[in-house]
């Protein structure tokens, strides 16, 4: 009788390895196995299938274990990332790198002068496109839709969409976050009684920025969404509303998913930041009737079941599991888990939220309070101290687009950089007022310090650091807020890729400015919150080496009292950039 001795092996190299393949005895007993000697030390044996990607973990040889770590290089997470000019579809794999993605860019409509929309069905269109060829690229490489877990969702916040309950059907176009047509509505509001106690409920100061008064203003001005409200059929959403709600299906589904995260659902000025629940008290304000309207219900930034699955497409089937606000997505991608951890995003606008802990705490000098994440499972709620701008990248692109100094929003740096420093040109970027910490609405843009020395590259040095003294401002608030002070700022977004923009901002901040290799942090934040639901990771320890390759560290080099006298002429500009919009007698603008 044979054994394993009995054969004389056949060997070949294939895929970096040696594979050693007996020739079996018929006689034997036992069946021999197929010996794997790796040619690299750090190459991970496997068999190759026929269709199967030689990486999957559930085809490795009987026998060979892998370590966590190991396993997450195979498992992938899928990411929708719809931004204010553009949507995405990302892959990540579980050590975060993106494998595959795609992009499109879509219409912004300015109907009239402060008015910024979209078209909700060319949104959910873009996304879906994305989806498509993002799986074709994955596809391409040897993957399989089955080894995607599940998707996370994030998107632009505030920006409101209203639609038929019935029908499923759009009723007008989703008013974009930076609109100003509600400055009218604001400014009543803030004459009425209890204005001032909204805060400390829901976080959030009265402006034209949040979802409530966009809400107020599509029922009092647009016929149909005013008859659907009075008939009771009337849905309301932020983007990720919408999106999943057309994503699984909208009202053709078996039963349609209307929801959204505690993230998103903390800037429409309705949910209580404390109890993460609807306010009766800041509806009845706003003049909303509960019975009248139908509201996403508020869920987790992180859950298997709630978001439901994908409908149709090439990701038919595959389910939602993670959702969350842009920013919030941000500071989750950066791994900003830890009170004291502060990010900016440099995108369209400029946004640095600061982690605070489990406890909410409300700005006495102008920030936002919002929720961070909440990732369920029973963790607590982690909120944050947010600072908006509403012009950063978009500053860029009105240079390039509206007064043609560029050609492409890249080569700003290098007008920029033509030029020593701004010449004595100070460029408040208030196209819709001042966010935070000023909250100024009848700001303007304004460009000060011009004489017949100015170049075009003062005004470009200008326009980047209106965002570096922006988010000074911002910081400076953080710190008499939380009583501490920010050791190193960790930086993201399309800005950010600007050497030039980065050193300016450490050295107007005078601290150190984190720069991650891989930026994508956005999407990389609502793959995680998907990941976590769906066991890619199991807890937020398991992601302290996600995304810290190849980071960039900018160091102040500027002299502090420099610094400080830049600083003080933009005050000095954003002062005498008020009241710009004022009312005259016939009721338009001056």
């Amino acid at each position: 009788m044979g054994d394993l001795g009995d054969f004389n092996p056949i060997r070949f190299e294939e895929g970096g390895m040696v594979i050693d393949i007996p020739t079996l005895n018929l006689d034997s007993l036992k069946k021999p196995e197929a010996t794997i000697t790796p040619l690299y030390p750090d190459h991970i044996p496997t068999l190759e299938t026929p269709n199967l990607h030689p990486h999957h973990d559930k085809h490795l040889p009987r026998g060979i274990e892998e370590t966590p770590e190991e396993q997450r290089r195979h498992w992938f997470v899928g990411s929708i990332d719809q931004g204010t000019t553009s949507s995405r579809f990302l892959i990540f794999n579980g050590e975060g790198d993106p494998v595959a993605s795609h992009q499109l860019e879509f219409e912004n409509l300015y109907p009239k002068s402060g008015w910024h929309e979209h078209e909700p069905l060319e949104l959910l269109a873009s996304v879906e496109e994305c989806i498509d060829e993002a799986m074709r690229k994955f596809v391409d490489q040897g993957y399989r839709k089955s080894d995607i877990r599940s998707i996370g969702i994030t998107n632009q916040r505030e920006t409101t969409v209203v639609w038929d309950n019935n029908t499923g059907e759009p009723l007008y176009n989703a008013i974009v976050w930076p609109d100003t047509r509600t400055k009218d509505l604001v400014r009543d509001l803030k004459s009425r009684d209890q204005a001032d106690t909204l805060t400390d409920l829901c976080g959030l100061p009265l402006s034209t920025y949040p979802s409530s008064v966009k809400l107020m203003w599509l029922i009092e001005n647009v016929e149909a969404v005013k008859q659907a409200y009075e008939e009771g059929r009337l849905a309301f959403g932020t983007v990720d509303s919408w999106l999943i709600y057309k994503l699984n299906g909208g009202a053709k589904a078996a039963k349609p998913i209307h929801v959204t995260d505690s993230t998103n659902a903390s800037r429409t000025m309705f949910m209580n930041l404390h109890t993460l629940q609807y306010d009766d008290n800041l509806l009845k304000f706003f003049g909303i009737d509960r019975s009248k309207i139908h509201l996403p219900k508020i869920v987790p930034s992180s859950d298997p079941c709630c978001f439901g699955k994908i409908a149709k497409g090439a990701l038919s089937g595959v389910q939602i599991a993670g959702c969350l606000g842009d920013q919030s997505s941000a500071l989750v991608g950066q791994c900003g888990f830890s009170p004291g951890q502060a990010k900016n995003t440099y995108g369209t606008g400029c946004f640095l939220l600061y982690n605070v802990g489990t406890k909410p705490v409300i700005s006495k000098y102008g920030l936002l309070a919002t929720v961070a994440y909440d990732f369920g499972g029973g963790r607590k709620p982690v909120y944050a101290l947010e600072g908006s701008i509403a012009v950063a990248g978009s500053g860029v692109k009105f240079l390039m687009n509206n007064l043609g100094f560029v050609d492409k929003s890249s080569a700003i740096t290098e007008l920029a950089e033509s030029v020593e420093d701004n010449g004595g040109v100070v460029f408040v970027t208030a196209f819709s007022g001042l966010f935070a910490p000023y909250w100024i609405d009848d700001a303007k843009g304004t460009i000060f310090g011009i004489t017949q020395h100015t170049q075009k590259g003062h005004i470009a040095r200008a326009t980047l650091e209106a965002t570096c003294f922006q988010t000074k401002a911002i910081l400076d608030a953080m710190e008499k807020d939380s009583n501490a002070k920010l050791e190193s700022l960790a930086v993201d977004g399309g800005l950010s890729n600007s050497d030039l923009c980065m050193q300016t901002q450490a050295d107007i901040t005078g601290i150190p400015v984190d720069r991650p290799g891989m930026r994508e942090t956005t999407a990389l934040g609502a793959a995680i919150a998907a990941g976590l639901a769906t066991g890619v990771w199991k807890e937020l320890n398991d992601l302290k080496d996600v995304n810290q390759a190849g980071r960039k560290v900018f160091k102040p080099n500027m002299e502090r009292k420099q610094a400080e006298k830049l600083f003080k002429k933009w005050e000095q500009a954003v002062e005498m950039s008020r009241g710009w919009v004022n009312e005259v007698a016939d009721g338009e603008e001056e």
